[in-house]
């Protein structure tokens, strides 16, 4: 008889994963979950370090979401959104307008952050050709921008190691340096520089900015870059340029909406709104897959018509505005005031910051980056250069596999060891959290430079 570990190596494709490795290892399947903690079909329990890949909020079987999706399977699963509409989906769409940057006023609904995104460039695209200006059909993206996994997301994307094999695919892009302090592009430093990095954006747009629809970029803090944080006052910059010359400004915040950078969103630390902000991963409170991109009322009127005219957003999903993923980021709403999720947050923020302060003087700890509960441990083999580990020797997965083994599931990206609890993680969990992956990062640092090197 099979063993379920022995059927998932045999019947799936996982994501992001060598699977020539993965079928050699012991894999984890989750069985259960219960607040910042998952389950293991064997009975191990680990702390969820990275909120089940950012998405989990408020804890894992909350039985506030729980109980309204219990509710909404008895009423209905699913109803088109193509013509029809549904209470949930028409709160939800009023209550995250309510939430948003001010000046935002149409919800559109998909399934996950690519599609928002790709929701956003086409709007941004139709919205020129609708005012009569057609040749403004190009978009500023960022170096080591990742805005998801289509083809259209992943033209915008600027990893080279995801993005770079699909290049015959991809539509072309205005690329600029993004504020990479640690490694600045312009071998610069923070604060003596004056952001001197936007000037070659703003070069971009005085060249190109007849042609340009928008910009696209990830406000506060470039998640799957390495967690660069950028520096105070950017995004403010960011979007005084795009005004200037005439460009919308697409946010994407599928990673840092719903409370991961501290605030409700990461535009309204700096008090900016865009043209166009797509949403995701903890939309639902990490229950269900469901998106939105938010749009200002002069991008929806450009699309509106007589029929015969063809100006309808000819895009949607078949699940688009699920039921089920709407009440469930209803409850998650509710949780966010009755809980005073954000209010209780700084104690943790500051918390995390504070334990993880020591470790900047380790000798392979490079850089440490942080927002809210968003953090980036850059691990270098050699601190003053600021030289990397070789990515062949997966020193970030290594990391993460003895925090596995220590009680605490993570996942690295590259070199930079990623820490994003939900943010229900209690106080006592953090320092579990911390203490758990300092001794995961000295135990193998120790292993790839020997015994004599010290921290």
């Amino acid at each position: 008889m099979r063993r379920p570990t022995d059927e998932a190596q045999r019947w799936i494709w996982h994501p992001f994963t060598q699977m020539r490795e993965w079928e050699r290892e012991t894999p984890i399947l989750i069985a259960h979950g219960s607040g910042a903690t998952l389950t293991d079909t064997e009975g191990r329990v680990y702390l969820d370090g990275v909120s089940s890949l950012w998405v989990n909020l408020h804890g894992h079987r909350h039985p506030k979401i729980d109980r309204a999706l219990v509710r909404q399977i008895g009423k209905i699963a699913h109803s088109t959104l193509l013509g029809l509409s549904h209470p949930a989906a028409v709160t939800l769409a009023r209550r995250l307008l309510q939430l948003a940057p001010s000046g935002l006023a149409r919800v559109f609904y998909s399934d996950n952050g690519s599609t928002a995104v790709e929701v956003a460039v086409k709007m941004a695209f139709g919205f020129w050709r609708h005012r009569g200006r057609p040749k403004k059909r190009k978009f500023i993206t960022f170096a080591d921008a990742y805005h998801g996994d289509t083809l259209g997301s992943v033209s915008l994307g600027g990893i080279e190691l995801f993005h770079a094999f699909y290049q015959p695919l991809l539509f072309e892009t205005l690329r600029v340096p993004a504020p990479t302090c640690y490694r600045c592009p312009i071998a610069l430093t923070y604060p003596g520089c004056k952001m001197a990095c936007l000037d070659a954006v703003e070069q971009t747009m005085r060249r190109h900015h007849r042609e340009i629809a928008g910009l696209v970029i990830e406000p506060l803090i470039q998640a799957a870059a390495g967690m660069w944080v950028a520096p105070p006052g950017y995004l403010a910059r960011i979007r005084a340029l795009c005004s200037q010359y005439d460009i919308l400004m697409i946010a994407d915040e599928v990673a840092t909406g719903f409370g991961r950078t501290g605030t409700m969103f990461a535009c309204a630390q700096e008090a900016v709104t865009p043209d166009l902000m797509a949403v995701a991963k903890g939309l639902t409170g990490g229950y269900l897959p469901l998106a939105a991109t938010f749009a200002t009322q002069a991008i929806y009127d450009a699309f509106l018509g007589e029929y015969a005219e063809w100006k309808t957003f000819f895009h949607g999903h078949s699940y688009t505005g699920n039921p089920l993923g709407c009440v469930a980021a209803l409850a998650s709403l509710d949780i966010f005031e009755e809980e005073r999720v954000l209010a209780k947050l700084q104690a943790k923020v500051a918390l995390l910051r504070q334990l993880l302060a020591p470790w900047k003087r380790w000798r392979y700890v490079g850089d440490i980056r942080q927002i809210g509960l968003m953090v980036g441990i850059e691990l270098v083999a050699e601190k003053k250069n600021k030289t990397p580990y070789p990515l062949a020797m997966d020193v970030g997965r290594a990391v993460c596999r003895a925090a596995r083994s220590r009680g605490v599931l993570l996942r690295p990206l590259g070199n930079v060891i990623v820490l994003m609890p939900p943010l229900c993680i209690s106080m006592a969990q953090i320092r579990h959290l911390v203490a758990v992956v300092g001794q995961s990062i000295q135990a193998t640092v120790r292993r790839c430079a020997g015994p004599t090197k010290s921290f």
